[in-house]
């Protein structure tokens, strides 16, 4: 590409414009909406004037570009986008450009500090679905007799226009993961840091910059994410001077990483995502997530988990009749969670040793695994291959393999400390035993589990930070063991949703959305997830009657309409179900089963309804000729009856018939028959439907129902 080159990127309704004239790091003059064809570098060019500031009192006396990695050499004044130093010295950056190379959707630029004897190589694309996403290589090119550069970070950004003046961003906490927060984007800096060394419950997920007031059906909005499963940060930044970004990247613990002469670091990629919408935002990471060749092809099957029916109290007898239960109702995945390996009675003893306990399964797992393939359903197991309890076999005979400083152990958690898989005894160990647990029982998927977070997690003896190298094991062990395993499926849990990131995701096939089962809180756990997976990758699964973790009683229509919306399972002691419970249960696995090509290939949409209380999601298939939706009570109404509520994402030029879908249209807190078109259906015109909208029935809170449109 030659100097003065301006570059457009198109994809998907979004366009990307980076200006690469001159040496230095590239700027993006936009990111949003579709500026059409034709855009020749005449016009860019003016594009490229007209976007250029006035320089100000008081300011530096040249024009301060803001990079896609901001220099404080440049003059920029905010967060800097590289920071380190070698032994003190060379602390600030000043790259020039050497190369760059547009191709397809892609731009790669390559960069040089001959102060600092540091290259920089930047990727930045768009996708398929629109998503931009970038990544950068730092490089160390120091003669071997000079200090190492010690790296703090890199921080990658992209810019975001005045409009956007309000920020929502996630926290939360175990059982409660996902919890939406959002308030004025002013001038500062609005930081997420995570320590955690996995991505934490309390993730910011999405942070999202908007127009004031927006939805998910209304408002542009803008918003980044951090593809990585360890320590990360990502920001929304506002100047003095009007600059405002979004940006994030890995955190790195302070000496965590030195780079000494060749030596290199990527950073993990950083996606964002634009849309009218939220929406349109989460449909970006949803197409793009559905583009990948990994990702699940096959029917997402219906599971069943026995932890809350049995927890560790593993009996031969009463698990092969939950199987047979299960094969009864519909379930096509059997997985035997925790307790099957020696010394497991409960959580203070065992993680580590790897081998199934013969004192409870004296013929190992194979007469359960038998039994439940004889019904024509997969077996599964539960590990936690990360962690080691202090009372197990493994840390008394290497108790140089926990993560800690050196000179003492960090607290324990859930009475366990983390395994340094950065120590080659330790990954050696832990690969050779799930890959013969694998190979032994056949197994065709792993609940992968990491129950803990890493608090001063160092490499043992020297106490260095192992945060990095510990998230790279984790990563380079999953891909080994798929790769000798191609058929395995991987779910991550993490204390439920502690690691969900687009990071995890490259290598396992869904995410247990939460330990918290209750329909309430799954409804919005389940809501905010979506901002970043599609349905098919969110565990979502139908608890007992009154939930283990909140003490709740829910009807079972409402808790298995809330599990229709995921990847579908049960977490439930049918053992102690009723012949109506299962009755009932089988019907909604029917539905589920008749349901998956739309639940987990269509448009996830979600409505903005003036009442708090009542909630609207759905999905519509991709040529919009159907659609699924769910209207929730969430609690009572300030008003009675509910008003109209709108069918989003259908087509406004063809015409639908509207209808309840059973067996989620069994009203209770409601008078049958006195709302005109329930019984009968009603049909009308997309358009109307998503301006205008149709009366919701009157019900119970807690409680959903299920509206089905058909093009007609």
């Amino acid at each position: 590409m030659r100097d003065g080159t301006l570059v457009h990127l198109r994809s998907a309704g979004t366009s990307l414009v980076l200006d690469c004239t001159g040496t230095g790091l590239p700027r993006v003059l936009h990111w949003g909406e579709d500026l059409g064809d034709g855009l020749d570098q005449g016009v860019l060019a003016a594009l490229a004037r007209a976007e250029v500031p006035q320089t100000a009192s008081n300011n530096v006396d040249v024009v301060v570009p803001v990079a896609v990695l901001p220099e404080h050499a440049a003059g920029w004044l905010g967060t800097p986008g590289l920071t380190g130093h070698r032994a003190g010295a060379d602390f600030s950056t000043a790259f020039a450009v050497t190369s760059a190379e547009a191709t397809g959707r892609a731009l790669t630029v390559t960069a040089k500090d001959g102060t600092a004897a540091l290259e920089l190589r930047l990727e930045i694309e768009l996708t398929a679905s629109g998503l931009v996403r970038q990544r950068a290589t730092v490089s160390s090119t120091a003669a071997a007799d000079r200090a190492p550069f010690t790296l703090s970070g890199v921080l990658l950004t992209l810019p975001v226009p005045e409009r956007a003046t309000e920020i929502l961003d996630m926290t939360g906490r175990h059982l409660r993961e996902r919890t939406p927060q959002r308030h004025a984007f002013t001038i500062g800096t609005h930081l997420r840091e995570n320590r955690k060394g996995r991505t934490g419950t309390d993730a910011a997920t999405v942070h999202v910059a908007g127009e004031r007031g927006f939805g998910f059906r209304s408002g542009e909005v803008w918003g980044v994410h951090v593809a990585w499963s360890g320590n990360q940060r990502s920001l929304a930044e506002r100047t003095h001077t009007g600059a405002a970004i979004l940006g994030g990247g890995e955190l790195l613990l302070a000496g965590e990483l030195a780079l000494g002469a060749g030596e290199s670091y990527t950073t993990p990629w950083v996606y964002g995502s634009w849309g009218r919408g939220l929406d349109e935002l989460a449909a970006r990471f949803h197409g793009y997530l559905r583009g990948r060749e990994r990702h699940p092809r096959t029917p997402r099957p219906v599971t069943l988990n026995v932890w809350e029916a049995v927890y560790f109290d593993h009996d031969l007898g009463k698990l092969t009749e939950l199987a047979d239960l299960a094969a009864e109702v519909g379930a096509e995945r059997f997985v035997l969670d925790d307790g099957w390996f020696r010394g497991r009675r409960d959580d203070h003893a065992g993680l580590g040793d790897w081998y199934v306990d013969e004192g409870v399964w004296p013929e190992g797992l194979h007469p359960l695994a038998r039994h439940v393939r004889s019904l024509g359903i997969e077996f599964g197991l539960w590990v936690e291959p990360e962690m080691v309890n202090p009372d197990s076999d493994l840390a008394r005979a290497h108790p140089e393999w926990i993560l800690a400083t050196g000179d003492r152990l960090p607290p324990e958690s859930r009475n366990q400390q983390v395994l340094d898989l950065g120590h080659a005894g330790a990954y050696a160990y832990i690969l050779e035993r799930l890959d013969a647990l694998v190979t032994e029982y056949a197994l065709t998927y792993l609940k992968w589990d990491h129950n803990r977070d890493l608090v001063d997690a160092g490499h043992s003896p020297t106490g260095r930070a192992g945060v990095h190298a510990q998230t790279e094991a984790v990563y380079r062990l999953l891909d080994e063991l798929r790769a000798r395993h191609p058929d395995l499926e991987i779910e991550s849990c993490s204390s439920g949703g502690g690691r969900v990131d687009l990071g995890i995701l490259e290598r396992t096939d869904r995410v247990w959305t939460s330990d918290c089962i209750d329909a309430v809180e799954r409804q919005q756990i389940q809501r905010f997830t979506g901002l970043l997976l599609p349905p098919e990758l969110m565990g979502a699964h139908v608890g007992a009657p009154t939930a283990h973790t909140t003490g709740r009683t829910h009807a079972l229509g409402f808790r298995a309409g809330t599990a229709l919306f995921g990847h579908f399972g049960i977490e439930w002691d049918l053992t102690r179900s009723t012949p109506e419970d299962r009755a009932a249960l089988i019907e909604w696995i029917a539905l589920y089963k008749r349901l998956r090509p739309l639940l987990h290939g269509g448009a996830v949409v979600r409505g903005d309804h003036p009442d708090p209380a009542l909630w609207t999601h759905g999905v519509v298939a991709e040529d919009r000729s159907r659609a699924v939706y769910a209207w929730v009570q969430m609690a009572t109404s300030a008003v009675s009856p509910p008003g109209r509520v709108t069918l989003p994402g259908l087509d406004p030029d063809a015409t639908y018939r509207v209808a309840p879908l059973a067996p989620g249209d069994r009203l209770v807190g409601s008078r049958p028959g006195r709302l005109p078109w329930w019984n009968e259906g009603v049909t009308l015109p997309g358009r109307a439907l998503a301006t205008v909208g149709v009366r919701a029935p009157i019900q119970w809170p807690e409680r959903l129902v299920l509206i089905e449109a058909v093009r007609v």
